[in-house]
């Protein structure tokens, strides 16, 4: 007797059930949750046993028997057009399951109906290649199937631009999913959906679906179904503050390893995908054009398909294959020529050239001869087909034969929120970057060794990735065969690649003692501070959106202006004095504020309380400090701040002043205020606060210490520290702040009441106060 819908479970249930269950991970967890939902459906779709003309049918993830504990259920009923009360039958399925809180995608088809939808809707036809009986007559299934399977066979080589398409838009906004530190395992290239468009053109019997690809797409379904067991909803982004407890679901203790998994797999479903869109194209059936002209060509021509490209090397098929009588072994340059004739002639490497040159090639001789330098600089000038080539070459195993240190940052993940890509994508992809910015230096070649080169370091123990990239990066310069002063000139590139936007950011720049300290780290050269330059600006462009705009751009301008100016004999004096603004406001003798473009200038009545009040009042109107500049005049202080919105716009100047006003009378409750907006905009990633740093740095100013400040961001910091540092008499000169990623680094240039430079001795109770905001 079958149950009726009250006392049977109901399907949010059965999943409950079987997520309860231990030890059930990976395939053993969806073959659990694809038996539980079978069971529960063929019990609910009992009455289609009674019936020859209706079934049930899965498609997605459970007609694969691959569902992942929150994914949607995509199910079709299908009938033969006879069925009178069919939309009646569908309510009695369609209801439960979305009684049981179970996302549903439905549809009610006749077979002729569902091929009609296959044949208009490609994302349909290749649903429905996944189809499964699940209920009722099994031969509905089978001939909707044999059709659909029969038109994509006949139909592949026109449909599988439109299939390649769709996968470009994906990609486009998800992402490479073999270098993101956080992938859609879903929608990102190499992700799931590839995974699926390879397998539908297997079906399609055009390509093989190898046994990689099946163990590739089996890990990102394992890492998928413990994401959404974590999260408890159907999700496919898998975050850093996630992939930890996932490691260890999974049997593991490295929080880095899920990522490499499923960065190692992305990448074997993106080569085995790119090398079967290749195939389809060469198999694809000549045009009508294509075959009269060979018909008129007589049954003897031969149409030329070998072109030369460069010495033992040929392009054939739309690829880069060896030449007949090449030989790896005799030729060790001949991988690096392959991969230059690949870049210039946007070419990809053919696999069986690859395997070829993995398995028979002689390493290079050491140092490398210049021809070998000179190929692999152009691969690196290419930009994005350089990009490709190196990906290549990686996947092959040939670019640790070449750069043996590049082992160590493959797959590598970067645990900075700024970052998007794991650190060997991010240096090719600075490499890429730096390639569009070579004609403003005077030696390219180094700049894009430099930049391949300039996070090296962080593959390796041994503190500062900079310091230890250096090290690293000298020894790949001397192996590629790169003269002293070139080498020197690459490590030093890599030693200083933060020195221009850290300082621009976090030092006064006009200061003196900053400009001369970055004229001394360049020793002098004009010539290494514009590769810097360009490096800086490559450097921020590959790492994320966030990292580069007009107010950091601006800064690293002025302070690479200013040191050209310094190493061309200028000199540079001390003077924060006011503008002409500035100077106005001082005289009236008034409270007053102007907002004009991104600066807030600030005028009152000189007192103890004013700078951090000011601070307090532009963080409720949530504006980001950038800089703060502090001047006394004839009894009034009049502060400057460069601001950024944090959302919105700029307020108005009058509202501003209407807020400070309060506040420096005591009857705005500005901590209360400040408390409540930081607990509404509380950060909800689970990430750990490492614990505040304090630096005091005594020869980084003129007549003034700099004191800086690395914690977490939060709305009233500013307030606070400056609230701190007022009530123990310490005058700030000026200030710059930097976030990125939740993270800040707020240097103060600070003197005490006299104007003197923090003496030591004065500095412990302060820090202490300042640890405690």
């Amino acid at each position: 007797m079958t149950s009726s819908h009250s006392d049977r479970n109901s399907l949010s249930e059965v999943r409950a059930g079987v997520l309860r269950q231990p030890g059930l991970v990976g395939e053993s967890l969806r073959d659990a949750l694809t038996s539980g939902y079978d069971r529960w459906l063929i019990e609910l779709a009992a009455p289609l046993a009674e019936q020859s003309n209706v079934a049930l049918v899965a498609v997605g993830g459970l007609g694969r028997r691959d569902l992942a504990p929150y994914s949607d259920l995509d199910l079709v009923l299908l009938y033969d057009g006879k069925l009178n009360e069919v939309a009646t039958l569908a309510d009695s399925i369609w209801y439960p399951i979305w009684d049981s809180g179970v996302s549903l995608d439905h549809s009610v088809r006749t077979v002729d109906q569902a091929v009609g939808v296959a044949r208009d809707d490609l994302k349909a036809l290749l649903g429905l290649l996944d189809m499964r009986h699940i209920a009722g007559d099994a031969g509905l299934c089978g001939a909707l199937r044999e059709r659909v399977l029969e038109f994509w066979r006949a139909n592949v080589h026109k449909r599988s631009d439109e299939l390649h398409e769709l996968s470009k838009l994906r990609w486009q906004v998800s992402g490479d999913a073999a270098f993101l530190l956080e992938p859609n395992l879903k929608d990102s290239r190499g992700g799931l959906r590839d995974a699926q468009a390879l397998r539908a053109l297997a079906l399609a019997q055009v390509v093989d679906y190898p046994a990689d690809v099946r163990a590739a797409q089996s890990t990102l379904l394992d890492v998928r179904g413990e994401l959404q067991r974590l999260t408890q909803q159907d999700n496919d982004i898998l975050r850093q503050q996630e992939q930890p407890a996932i490691a260890k679901a999974l049997g593991g203790d490295d929080s880095d390893m899920v990522l490499r998994m499923v960065n190692e797999s992305a990448r074997t479903i993106d080569r085995a995908l790119d090398r079967a869109w290749r195939r389809v194209v060469a198999q694809r059936p000549p045009s009508l054009v294509t075959s009269a002209r060979r018909l008129l060509r007589g049954p003897f021509a031969v149409a030329p398909q070998r072109e030369p490209l460069a010495r033992d090397l040929v392009s054939q098929g739309g690829e880069v294959v060896l030449a007949r009588d090449a030989d790896p072994w005799a030729d060790p340059l001949l991988t690096l020529r392959a991969a230059r004739a690949s870049a210039e002639n946007d070419l990809p490497l053919a696999p069986f050239a690859l395997e070829r040159l993995a398995t028979e090639s002689a390493p290079l001789p050491r140092p490398w001869p210049k021809a070998a330098l000179d190929d692999f600089v152009s691969v690196l000038s290419a930009g994005r087909r350089g990009v490709a080539v190196l990906e290549a070459l990686d996947q092959a195993g040939l670019l640790t034969g070449l750069i043996p240190e590049w082992d160590a940052v493959r797959f590598r993940a970067q645990h900075n929120p700024v970052h998007r890509f794991t650190v060997d994508r991010h240096l090719t992809e600075t490499a890429s970057q730096a390639s569009t910015l070579t004609q403003r230096v005077a030696r390219p070649d180094l700049l894009l060794l430099g930049a391949l080169l300039h996070d090296i370091g962080k593959g390796f123990p041994g503190g500062d990735h900079s310091e230890v990239g250096a090290v690293i990066a000298e020894r790949i310069a001397n192996r590629m065969g790169l003269s002293y002063g070139d080498s020197a000139t690459v490590t030093a590139l890599v030693r200083h690649h933060l020195l221009l936007p850290n300082t621009a950011t976090r030092r006064d720049l006009e200061d003196p003692v900053t400009i001369a300290t970055v004229a001394e780290a360049v020793s002098g050269s004009g010539e290494l501070l514009d590769l810097l330059h360009a490096l800086t600006i490559a450097d921020a462009l590959a790492t994320g959106p966030a990292v580069w705009g007009e107010w950091k751009s601006g800064l690293v301008n002025e302070l690479v202006a200013r040191t050209h100016a310094m190493l061309g004999g200028a000199t540079q004096r001390l003077e924060h004095v006011l503008d002409e603004r500035g100077t106005k406001m001082a005289a009236a003798g008034v409270l007053a504020v102007q907002v004009l473009d991104e600066e807030v200038l600030v005028a009152a009545p000189d007192s103890l309380g004013v700078l951090s009040k000011a601070a307090g009042v532009l963080a409720l109107h949530s504006l980001d400090v950038r800089s703060a500049s502090i001047h006394t005049q004839g009894g009034m202080a009049v502060n400057a701040f460069v601001v950024e919105p944090r959302f919105g716009s700029l307020p108005e100047a009058s509202i501003v002043r209407g807020d400070l006003a309060r506040a420096l009378e005591g009857t705005l409750a500005l901590a209360d205020r400040l408390s409540a907006k930081e607990r509404a905009y509380r950060r909800r990633d689970g990430a750990d606060d490492e614990p505040p740093r304090i630096q005091w740095f005594d020869d980084a100013a003129t007549d003034a210490t700099v004191l800086e400040i690395r914690t977490r961001d939060a709305i009233g910091l500013l307030y606070r520290v400056t609230s701190t540092l007022e009530r123990f008499g310490v005058d700030i000169r000026s200030a710059r702040l930097s976030s990125l990623g939740g993270a800040v680094v707020d240097a103060f240039y600070v003197t005490d009441s006299e104007g003197n430079p923090i003496p030591s001795a004065n500095r412990r109770p302060i820090e202490e106060a300042l640890l405690s905001v």
